[in-house]
């Protein structure tokens, strides 16, 4: 069994605009004795737009219609439709995430771009993306050890640590090379972001809207932000100054990291050797940026890594890893798919192993925090799971599960239920016969979701052995 799924990465950074086709190679790669085992096996980019400067109407406002109108012409130059797309995502990033509009565009993209395609934004999801499209998880599984990648943008650097393939830890930092703009030809500045103003206050370095950019005025600026960038890594102590710059949070340092990549448009000028005759050619400080980083005499000490990607690897991040498959023994009873946008109820485990009154419990009072004007909205349950689960348990989390999610079977909203371990099959045959099967049910497992995360589920694939679920955030900053 072999098949293939579209997938679209659209990137709305605080610089450029970009959009990659990929296609997503699935497969059963168990035995013909085993139960299947159905994984996405392969990746390939099979179509790479250009890349845009994102546009904007003003500092505070971006161009949706402008946006639209770029997407729309790359699918028309890629020959592809709508229609023909999977799955993928569309990322909003950096100080384009902060943007008045910013949630209208997304969600008015979304639907443009396919039925599957999901509008997604926040740090830690942009972190990870970023850095499984510069290939950091590859080289930390492949080596056997950590890696911080550093995707560093025009608003943002985000930074997502990898140990041995697995994600541990994610970071923001609001730095990067747009966050001071200049007019290309008289090389006034034009735009400081609020906290870069606070630090040219804070440290008297005489930059204001107006002041005539150079070299050596903008130094001061740019040496601090390497310096921040040190910090993050572990490599210089955090100061006060750090704390300030974090965007949402920073990466545990609890180990010595072994290695570090730089992607995003700044990497470019890190890694490679390119014949710079106008610093200031794209009317920001990414480039003497990008330089800073590459001469800094601290990261000579660190093994600095070359990624896979580094203008493109959040967007080819978002095309070719945001779409995870769920476990190929499971339930569902109506094929009413995609399902959208669904936020998770993750109970805690001692919520879920207690026993069967608590567990109805839990459910029942933590189902408040998803009512809107005391309507219960559409929801999934998700559960940890046992890994050899026994006849008793089974009923008990099948009783438990029908008694707390009462209120979502009286309003007919969607019955979903997501495991980490394998057990949807059991468990869903069990809740349906808790439920006289008056019921459609849907149990999937082998899916590792949080509080805070919002899912969606696409139409059954591999002749309907597994669906497709993209988990993502909605949080804008």
């Amino acid at each position: 069994m072999r098949e293939e799924l579209l997938s679209v990465g659209i990137d709305i950074g605080t610089s450029t605009t970009q959009l990659i086709f990929s296609k997503l190679i699935v497969e059963n790669t168990a035995s013909s004795f085993s139960v299947p085992r159905i994984s996405i096996i392969d990746k390939e980019i099979v179509y790479k737009s250009e890349i845009y400067f994102t546009p904007l109407i003003s500092n505070n406002e971006i161009n949706g219609n402008e946006i639209k109108n770029i997407v729309d012409s790359e699918y028309k130059k890629a020959n592809i439709s709508k229609e023909d797309i999977h799955t993928g995502a569309v990322i909003i990033t950096g100080e384009t995430a902060r943007k008045e509009n910013a949630n209208y565009v997304l969600h008015n993209l979304s639907g443009f771009a396919g039925d599957f395609v999901v509008a997604t934004a926040g740090p830690d999801l942009e972190s990870i993306i970023s850095g499984k499209g510069a290939g950091a998880h590859i080289y930390s599984k492949n080596h056997s050890t950590n890696v911080v990648n550093l995707d560093v943008g025009g608003g943002t650097s985000n930074l997502a640590l990898f140990k041995r393939g697995e994600v541990l830890d994610t970071g923001c930092l609001d730095i990067g090379g747009r966050l001071i703009k200049i007019d290309k030809h008289s090389k006034k500045i034009t735009y400081i972001s609020p906290k870069i103003e606070k630090i040219i206050k804070d440290y008297n370095l005489g930059l204001q809207i107006g002041t005539i950019a150079t070299i050596e005025n903008t130094k001061p600026i740019i040496d601090i932000m390497v310096d921040l960038i040190l910090q993050s890594i572990g490599i210089k102590k955090k100061t006060s100054l750090f704390e300030f710059m974090v965007t949402n949070k920073s990466i545990n340092l609890s180990e010595k990291i072994d290695n570090i990549s730089f992607s995003g448009g700044v990497a470019d000028y890190i890694y490679y050797d390119k014949k710079i005759d106008e610093y200031f050619k794209y009317g920001d400080l990414g480039i003497l940026l990008g330089q800073a980083i590459k001469n800094c005499d601290e990261l000579k000490k660190i093994n600095v890594i070359t990624p896979l990607e580094t203008i493109r690897a959040t967007v080819v991040g978002a095309g070719s890893h945001t779409t995870e498959v769920s476990g190929s023994t499971i339930t569902y009873t109506s094929e009413d798919f995609p399902l959208k946008n669904l936020p998770v109820l993750k109970l805690s485990r001692e919520e879920e192993t207690s026993n069967e009154k608590a567990l109805s419990e839990s459910i029942k009072n933590k189902l408040n925090w998803f009512k809107l004007e005391n309507d219960l909205q559409k929801i999934v349950i998700a559960i940890e799971g046992s890994k050899n689960p026994s006849f008793l348990e089974i009923q008990e989390y099948a009783r438990g599960l029908v008694s707390g999610m009462e209120e979502i079977i009286e309003n007919d909203l969607p019955f979903v239920v997501i495991i980490e371990n394998d057990m949807a099959k059991v468990l869903g045959q069990s809740i349906c016969a808790v439920l006289d099967y008056k019921k459609d049910i849907i149990c999937i497992d082998s899916i590792n979701v949080e509080n805070g995360d919002y899912i969606d589920i696409g139409k059954p694939i591999a002749e309907g052995k597994v669906l497709p679920v993209v988990i993502k955030t909605l949080v804008f900053n």
